[in-house]
C-alpha cells in the first residue's frame, strides 16, 4: 500500500539560529513497518519526526508520503495520513475536556457528529481512557495525559503513527500499557526514543541518526545489541542487555534471544508482584480481608518465581 510509505531523500533543514539539524538525511519506511529512531541528544531525531507530517518542511531534498510529495499545498492532506504525537502531551491537549480534545481531529475531517462520537469512544477505549471523557485534561496524571494524546491522534485513524519519546512521562505500569497498545497498532509506526528497551520491545527495525544523517539501519535486535555501534553514536546498550555478554557484531542465536526474554519477564515479574500488593492493600482498606489475603499470596508466589527466572538465565549462558 503506497499510501503508508514515508521516504526522505537527501533532506536538509537548518533552524533560524543556524543549527543544522538535518544534513542530507535519507530513509525509506514501508507499509506496516515498526521503526525505532535513536540517537544522542541533538542528533536530529525530533526534527526528523516533525518533517513526517509537514510540521516542518525541508529546505533541500524531498519527502514523499504515499503518492504525495510534501510541500505547503499537500501537508494538510498528508496530516490525515500521518498522526504525530509530541513528547509533551500538554503540547497537544488544549480543549476544556478530554472528549473535546479527542473530537477535535475528527471534527476537522468533516465527520458527522454521530461518527465523531464513535471515533472518540473507540479511541478512548483503545487507550483505556473511556472513563476520562468528561474530565479537564489539566486534572489528569502524566500517564493519563499521554494516553489521551494518543487517543486524539488515533481517533483520526491515521495510516502512520509517529511518536516522539512516548514513554518519557510514564510510570512503569503506564509504560507497559503503552507497549501493549503499540503492539496492537498494525499500521506503520515510527518511534523516536532514548528508551532503547521500549524500541527493542516494539520495533522490528532501528535507524540510528547522528549529525542529521542516517548512520546505521537494520533489525532492532542486531542494532541494539551491538555495543560498539551504540558507543560510537554516544548510546548505551538497553538496560535489559547491559549485564549480559553479547558478541561484538550483535548476532543473537535462539538461546541468546531466550536469555534476553527471560530478563524481560523477570523485570516485569517484579512489577506484577507490586501491583498485586497494591491491590491487596486497597482490598484490605475496604474490609475485603479474604480478597486481600489471596492477592498477597499471589504476590508472594510471584516474587518466589524470581529465583526460577535467575536459574533459567544462568542455564542459558
Amino acid at each position: 500500500m503506497s499510501h503508508h510509505i514515508v521516504e526522505f531523500q537527501d533532506v536538509h533543514y537548518r533552524y533560524p539560529d543556524g543549527t543544522a539539524a538535518l544534513n542530507g538525511l535519507s530513509v525509506r519506511i514501508t507499509h506496516g513497518e515498526s521503526v525505532g529512531i535513536v540517537g544522542a541528544n541533538g542528533s536530529g531525531k525530533s526534527t526528523f519526526l516533525m518533517h513526517t507530517n509537514g510540521f516542518l518542511l525541508p529546505q533541500r531534498g524531498s519527502i514523499t508520503v504515499g503518492d504525495m510529495t510534501l510541500d505547503k499545498k499537500t501537508r494538510q492532506e498528508i496530516r490525515k495520513k500521518v498522526g504525530l504525537i509530541f513528547q509533551n502531551p500538554d503540547d497537544q491537549l488544549f480543549m476544556p475536556t478530554v472528549f473535546d480534545d479527542v473530537a477535535f481531529g475528527p471534527l476537522n475531517l468533516g465527520l458527522s457528529p454521530k461518527r465523531v462520537r464513535e471515533c472518540v469512544d473507540e479511541a478512548l477505549e483503545t487507550v483505556g481512557g473511556l472513563g476520562l471523557s468528561s474530565k479537564p485534561p489539566h486534572h489528569l496524571s502524566g500517564g493519563q495525559k499521554s494516553a489521551v494524546a494518543i487517543a486524539a491522534v488515533i481517533a483520526m485513524q491515521p495510516d502512520i503513527l509517529v511518536m516522539d519519546e512516548p514513554a518519557s512521562h510514564l510510570d512503569p505500569k503506564s509504560r507497559r500499557a503503552l507497549i501493549n497498545l503499540l503492539g496492537h497498532f498494525h499500521h506503520t509506526k515510527i518511534i523516536a526514543s532514548h528508551d532503547l528497551d521500549l524500541i527493542l520491545d516494539v520495533c522490528e527495525r532501528c535507524v540510528i541518526i547522528r549529525g542529521g544523517r542516517v548512520v546505521a539501519d537494520g533489525p532492532a535486535e542486531e542494532m541494539l545489541s551491538n555495543r560498539q555501534l551504540l558507543e560510537e553514536n554516544n548510546l548505551e546498550l538497553p538496560l535489559s542487555l547491559q549485564k549480559r555478554d553479547w558478541s561484538p557484531g550483535g548476532d543473537m542465536n535462539e538461546i541468546t534471544k531466550l536469555h534476553h526474554l527471560l530478563g524481560h519477564w523477570a523485570e516485569h515479574n517484579a512489577e506484577h508482584a507490586k501491583t498485586y500488593q497494591d491491590w491487596a492493600k486497597k482490598a484490605d482498606s475496604l474490609g475485603r480481608t479474604e480478597l486481600s489475603g489471596l492477592l498477597m499470596k499471589i504476590a508472594d508466589e510471584t516474587i518466589a518465581m524470581d529465583g526460577l527466572f535467575r536459574k533459567a538465565m544462568e542455564v542459558c549462558k
